[in-house]
């Protein structure tokens, strides 16, 4: 029976002397963290506002008399030039003007010769004491009230010519034509409120209209009022237009024309730029956004949008340190710059801040760094 239990007993020693050999299990690796490794840069801040354009001159097409419209001599949406025919209404009524003024004008005339040859007949009588001195002076009076009949009729026959060739209606420019509002038979040129027959546009260059909030006029004018004289200004520089199927429009544009005043109703100024358009692609009317570069931050940290947590507005990233060890820093954002958003304050350029896994890491965690190149597209950095 002692035996049994010394052999138990010794199993047992053994087994323990055993289990305290064993090696304990390694610890796992750090986790791989793709990190993005920020780098100080210029970087450009740009503002983009909505415009509608206009043609270089968008000109309305009126009659200038009433009438009946009689005739259309061009075709809706054709390029026409300075002085085609467009409309002709009827010019009956007017030659009738016409022809009555200058009937008037050969009465005077008639009667202005009547009055010459009385004074001329009556002047040397009137020297001779033959006459008196108020037959002269009625001769004299009424030669030169006949010389003012002859000059009004001459004007009202003017004047009636003038609106007989208001029948026929010419383009004042040359352009695109739009459509028709009216057709042959209408009745034109009734006031207050004549119709407008049509509009002409000059294309080769079109102009944007857009409007800037007042605190962005005041951000720009600023920002403006502190670079050197030798570099551009606001009303010198060169804008792009952003089409709306999102192409960038090949012609840069330039400012020409910046109201004098805020409008108090909108707390918005109105601001004209000029494009080259010598395939005559944009139209008026087309809607389009302006970009401009209004700012070029020195030595800015851009970081992706997606390595910035936000609560309760407060911004903060996860920065991985020198000895890997992650660490949660607050920051300061700007504007945002496509998938980038540039901090203003809390990191320097080389860090590393972790890109994904947000939801993995948390202070302290000691991790294994893995860079990810991130680049800023190529027009963001012009």
């Amino acid at each position: 029976m002692k035996k049994i239990r010394l052999i138990i007993f010794s199993i047992f020693l053994l087994a323990v002397f055993s289990c305290s050999k064993k090696e304990e299990p390694a610890p796992p690796p750090p986790p791989d963290v793709t990190v993005y490794q920020t780098e100080a840069q210029e970087v450009p801040i740009y503002q983009e506002f909505v415009g509608q354009i206009l043609g270089f001159k968008d000109i309305a097409i009126r009659a200038r008399v009433e009438g009946f419209l009689e005739g259309i001599h061009f075709k809706e949406g054709s390029e026409i030039k300075e002085g085609t025919l467009l409309y002709t209404l009827e010019s009956q009524p007017f030659e009738e003007k016409v022809a009555a003024q200058m009937s008037k004008v050969a009465e005077a005339k008639t009667m202005l010769a009547k009055a010459i040859n009385d004074l001329d007949r009556i002047k040397p009588l009137a020297e001779e004491k033959a006459v008196s001195e108020s037959d002269l002076d009625a001769a004299v009076a009424t030669h030169e009230a006949s010389l003012s009949t002859v000059e009004a009729a001459e004007a009202n026959f003017r004047a009636a010519k003038i609106q007989l060739g208001y029948t026929k209606i010419y383009s004042p420019i040359s352009g695109i034509i739009g459509k028709t509002q009216a057709k042959v038979g209408d009745f034109v040129g009734r006031s207050p409120n004549p119709v407008i027959l049509n509009t002409v546009s000059r294309i080769d260059t079109i102009l944007v209209h857009f409007f800037i909030s007042e605190s962005q006029y005041l951000g720009v004018a600023r920002y403006l009022s502190q670079r050197p004289s030798t570099e551009q200004r606001f009303d010198e520089a060169n804008f792009e237009l952003i089409l709306v199927d999102g192409s960038v429009y090949e012609h840069k544009g330039k400012t020409d024309f910046i109201d004098r005043e805020v409008d108090p109703t909108t707390g918005a100024m109105l601001v004209q730029a000029s494009f080259p358009n010598p395939d005559k692609i944009l139209r008026p009317g087309q809607f389009a956004r302006v970009k401009i570069k209004v700012q070029a931050v020195k030595d800015g940290i851009l970081v992706p949008q997606r390595c910035v947590t936000e609560l309760q507005g407060f911004y903060s990233v996860f920065v991985v340190d020198g000895s890997n060890t992650i660490k949660r820093t607050e920051v300061k954002v700007g504007p945002k710059i496509k998938q980038f958003w540039l901090i203003t304050e809390g990191l320097n350029s080389g860090e590393k801040v972790v890109y994904e896994g947000l939801q993995k890491v948390k202070d302290g965690t000691i991790v294994r760094a893995v860079v990810k190149d991130i680049k800023l597209a190529n027009e963001e950095r012009e």
